[in-house]
């Protein structure tokens, strides 16, 4: 029993002190940007005397947020939207079609999990140049489809497998065609799947500051990750305001946690219990 208790607190203080560590820096901008310039510089680690939204609303009145965050919301939108399409056809076709060199496909799509994008980035830079997509909404779009399209097909298609095949038969026994199936069975079934899959999607491409600072090139059409690291340098002088900011793209990130953590999770997990 003593054994037990012991070990209790083996697993508790690690993941007391992981959570202190994740928890403290958001607390810490949010008393930032709470703060006046002469506070922070006074005193930097204090609580902010008088709670104001003074610091979110010039970092958003005056830096651009609110066109960053429409550059954000219709490049998220459209690579989910792509996204969702193709992984759960392409799951569908992986987990309950016959067709050949199936397995090699499949194979090639898990291999592609496994590249990092520093390793395409320059012929990656190269094509959509060519194709006169960079610096574009539809430009961005598609690279976020091919960048996360391999890890939505891998959940789908794990997803999908679990779907008895004599449903699939049964309908087609009915006369329903292959694209019939897809639409009347696998999506309707797909939604639980589809819903932690699109959520963990629309994160990645949100928090995204790489690919899209490699894509849109003007300051028009920066999204809000890549606009609110340009703020680090313009207000290196006004901490608050600059935390201000930061407070303002992590608003949506925090609130999709918060409200859909249980399907975030199954999304995470999906992919563990049968490949």
């Amino acid at each position: 029993m003593r054994e037990r208790g012991f070990g209790r607190w083996v697993v508790a203080i690690p993941m007391c002190l992981l959570a202190l560590a994740t928890i403290y820096p958001m607390v810490f901008t949010l008393n930032v940007a709470m703060k006046s310039r002469r506070e922070y510089v006074l005193d930097r680690f204090s609580l902010a005397d008088h709670l104001t939204a003074a610091n979110i609303a010039d970092a958003w009145n005056s830096s651009g947020l609110g066109r960053y965050t429409f550059n954000s919301v219709v490049v998220t939108a459209g690579s989910v939207a792509l996204l969702l399409l193709l992984g759960s056809m392409a799951g569908y076709a992986f987990s309950q079609l016959t067709f050949r060199g199936r397995k090699w496909l499949f194979l090639v799509c898990l291999g592609a999990l496994m590249i990092p994008f520093q390793v395409i980035m320059v012929p990656f830079f190269r094509v959509l140049g060519q194709i006169h997509l960079l610096d574009t909404h539809v430009g961005l779009i598609l690279a976020y489809t091919g960048q996360f399209l391999p890890f939505t097909i891998f959940l789908m298609t794990s997803f999908y497998s679990r779907i008895p095949a004599e449903i699939v038969e049964a309908a087609r026994v009915d006369g329903s065609t292959t694209l019939g199936v897809y639409r009347r069975i696998m999506l309707p079934l797909g939604r639980p799947a589809l819903l932690s899959v699109g959520i963990l999607n629309a994160l990645f491409c949100w928090n995204d500051v790489l690919i899209s600072l490699l894509v849109m090139q003007s300051e028009q059409h920066r999204t809000l990750m890549v606009g609110v690291t340009a703020l680090r340098g313009q207000y290196s002088d006004n901490i608050p305001l600059f935390a201000g900011g930061v407070l303002v793209a992590a608003l949506p990130v925090i609130a999709i946690y918060l409200f859909f953590q249980r399907q975030i999770t199954d999304g995470v997990t999906a992919g563990s219990t049968k490949g």
